[in-house]
């Protein structure tokens, strides 16, 4: 198995530099107010690539931190209810 996933990285990574050595030819980025960037386009590809990246890892980061809190909560109330012997009910958004 270790065999297989060190074969299926060195393909992927021949794909990817295969990919960076056809594509270098100069792009030109322009921006809003006359502002520009020239660079090659696998550059270019990459950047937009890792700002994606970083977009999708901060939605999930804000969701996980979310449900983190929310489980927080209700181990707070499922103690609460322990230490009272009261039954423990689901909550009204949940049914």
């Amino acid at each position: 198995m270790q065999y297989l996933m060190l074969i299926f990285k060195l393909a992927l990574f021949l794909l990817i530099l295969s990919f960076a050595i056809v594509n270098t030819d100069p792009v030109t980025v322009r921006y809003y107010l006359g502002h520009h960037w020239e660079a090659p386009l696998v550059v270019v590809l990459l950047v937009a690539v890792c700002a994606g990246v970083l977009v999708g890892l901060l939605a999930g980061l804000f969701q996980t931190l979310q449900l983190r809190r929310q489980i927080a909560a209700l181990k707070r109330e499922l103690a609460a209810a322990r230490k009272s012997d009261a039954p423990v009910l689901p909550p009204s958004d949940l049914l």
